[in-house]
């Protein structure tokens, strides 16, 4: 049996298609005939130098030929190839191999000279490269046609069938049929589009098949791809694609088209009623096999973000062979931070969480990708615990502590004060304690730009969260404290974007507090990396600020997100404003606006100028929050936190002004 298995293994990878070597005899045997009779034309004039029947010694000089050709093909499974897809490595494995069967009937019609004159090494040279350019020639016209030629259609169905041979076809109804097939446009007449379209040519089952390219480069106009146009990507352009039937955009671009372009093109060709899709994004994942992908415009790419990768060696270097702590670690930017220390060879990495399910999940895909050669550990406890808290740092001892964990939600946050002072201030309060008691050497804080003259209790918590940092960085002690803060991070749990995909799921309406709110966003991906990057580069004391790029109005951000999934704003899903959420900004702060900004290597990191209070007024602000908390009184416990916060302030003195 298992004789059997190895045999068929053995014959299903190399599949010899019988018909092939058939035609290819046949086109030696011409090749041969031609080639010889040219030889011996010379010969006929001195017949005493020939010592047998010509047609003798053409047949002996014609088996020699095809043997040394054909065995040299076999060993180098030229056969074995389907050449419908063949590239240039297929080409030059079939010229390699008969340049080795060459050399091998020169050496046989040299050393068994069974007839006079001998064939000279030139007349064989020309018998070989003739019969190998005909073979060629012939896989060539049989790719073209393959890509070239409709299935469907008599004469293309013909020519196909005839050499079908060279790799089987499939000649199910409907698969490739140009009724059927969408007609995209390529915007991009680089390399990235040429391979979409290549790929698409090739592939008889294709839903898509491109009729046109679009490009900037005025050396390109004019000229075609494959056999498709190439037109200026202008304001004409979409009524041109109208022209070319085109059903659909396909952005196809190079990483140097900046983000301001691909909106650029992205909004004309919206406005033009096309459906747009995308090729290879660089900002987007590819499959595993790092294959690109024809996919839908993802929504989170409205915002045109360009991920940058922000991890340096000396990054890698500080997180190696340490034992990181990660609070928080199941949340949306926890869970990154993981994957991202994931890849940096550390010594342990221990994820914290009260809720078990989310960081169940990320242990165990981190568990699946990296098996045994990662330590990971999970801790099921409530920063809010200072006793079971404290015996995770006993067992692991971290050297770097990211504080993740966090009550992040505004609106809830309004509604449970003393909940989110308890987490957010004194689950802080106890890590920090903690780290330093078990000398850690680093604590990090993820932070917020609600934090910046907050006008909610979660915002007005989390500045007191930098206070508690900051203030501790002053004493003369083993461990180094930092903060980073930033703003929204798109797909995070509570976020506006998937809020909108299940309102939109749902057929409508879609919510928004206001219309003319903007916000600042940044990728779980690039957020998570700065942070880590921040965390490495900050000295002790320092609040680094990330730069969000330009706001986004929410109201288009909605409006592009019906339209994306191929709605009408207003006929099919509506958009209801339902007013401003206790605590709720319009605009949140533009978090690099101040001149006291330090700039640091990485032009997406500053350096705030924090001045902390002392460690005597941070112990008075949290001694009133411990004593309004134990009052159990929500609303005791706001005015404690505006006593404590001084820059905590009532969103109308913000928004008023907007109104």
């Amino acid at each position: 049996m298992e004789k059997q298995t190895k045999k068929h293994r053995r014959i299903s990878y190399f599949p010899i298609r019988w018909m092939l070597v058939f035609y290819d005899y046949f086109i030696y045997l011409c090749v041969a005939i031609f080639g010889l009779s040219l030889f011996y034309t010379d010969n006929f004039r001195n017949p005493s130098a020939l010592t047998g029947p010509i047609w003798l010694q053409m047949m002996y000089h014609f088996m020699i030929g095809a043997f040394s050709v054909s065995a040299c093909r076999f060993f180098w499974k030229v056969y074995g190839q389907i050449w419908r897809y063949g590239g240039v490595q297929s080409y030059i494995r079939l010229m390699f191999a008969d340049s080795c069967g060459l050399v091998i009937y020169f050496l046989l019609a040299r050393f068994l000279p069974l007839f006079n004159p001998k064939v000279g090494v030139l007349s064989i040279a020309f018998i070989i490269f003739t019969n190998s350019l005909v073979c060629l020639s012939v896989r060539m016209i049989y790719r073209l046609a393959y890509k070239r030629l409709h299935r469907n259609t008599k004469f293309g169905k013909f020519v196909l069938k005839l050499v079908n041979t060279f790799g089987r076809c499939d000649w199910s109804e409907g698969k490739g049929d140009p009724l059927n097939q969408i007609k995209i446009a390529i915007v991009g007449a680089g390399r990235t589009g040429t391979a979409l379209a290549e790929e698409l040519l090739n592939n008889p089952s294709s839903a898509y098949t491109p009729v046109v390219f679009v490009d900037n480069d005025a050396n390109k106009i004019g000229k075609a791809i494959y056999g498709k146009d190439i037109i200026m990507n202008d304001d004409k352009a979409p009524e041109l694609l109208k022209e070319y039937n085109a059903q659909e955009v396909v952005l196809a671009l190079p990483p140097s088209v900046n983000m301001e372009e691909r909106r650029e093109i992205y909004d004309k060709y919206k406005a033009a009623g096309f459906k747009i899709k995308s090729y290879d994004y660089p900002s987007m994942q590819t499959t595993q096999k790092g294959r690109r992908t024809l996919r839908e415009f993802d929504i989170e790419e409205l915002l045109f973000r360009k991920e940058q990768e922000v991890i340096t060696e000396s990054t890698v270097n500080y997180y190696k062979d340490k034992v990181v702590l990660v609070t928080g670690g199941g949340g949306s930017i926890g869970s990154e931070i993981a994957r991202q220390l994931a890849k940096m060879d550390v010594k342990q990495l221990v994820l914290l969480d009260i809720y078990e399910n989310g960081v169940y999940d990320i242990q165990q895909e981190l568990r699946i990708q990296y098996g045994d050669s990662l330590n990971v550990s999970v801790e099921i406890c409530s920063i809010t615990n200072k006793v079971a808290l404290e015996k995770v740092f006993r067992r692991y001892r971290p050297n770097i502590v990211i504080m993740a964990a966090a009550h992040k939600h505004v609106p809830l946050m309004e509604h449970n004060v003393i909940e989110a002072i308890d987490n957010n201030v004194f689950g802080t309060l106890y890590t920090v304690e903690l780290a330093e008691q078990y000398e850690a050497d680093r604590v990090h804080m993820v932070s917020t730009d609600k934090a910046v003259n907050p006008t909610n209790v979660m915002g007005a918590t989390k500045r007191m969260c930098e206070m508690i940092c900051m203030s501790h960085a002053k004493i003369k002690q083993h461990t180094t404290f930092s903060a980073t803060r930033f703003g929204n991070v798109l797909g995070s749990a509570g976020s506006v974007i998937p809020l909108f995909k299940k309102q939109i799921a749902n057929g409508g309406p879609i919510t928004l507090t206001d219309k003319r709110i903007i916000r600042y966003f940044m990728t779980i991906p690039e957020a998570s990396q700065l942070v880590l990057h921040s965390a490495a580069i900050a000295k002790n004391g320092e609040l680094m600020v990330l730069d969000m790029g330009q706001p986004v109005e929410i109201y288009q951000l909605a409006v592009d997100m019906i339209e994306l999934a191929g709605f009408k704003v207003g006929e099919d899903i509506e958009i209801k404003e339902t007013g401003l959420r206790p605590g709720e900004k319009l605009y949140e702060e533009l978090l690099v606006k101040d001149e006291r900004l330090i700039k640091t290597d990485n032009k997406k990191i500053f350096i705030e100028k924090d001045k902390p209070v002392s460690l005597n007024e941070l112990n008075e602000k949290l001694t009133l929050l411990y004593n309004a908390v134990n009052l159990n009184s929500n609303h005791m416990a706001k005015g404690a936190l505006r006593e404590a916060v001084p820059t905590f302030i009532d969103p109308y003195d913000i928004n008023g002004g907007a109104l």
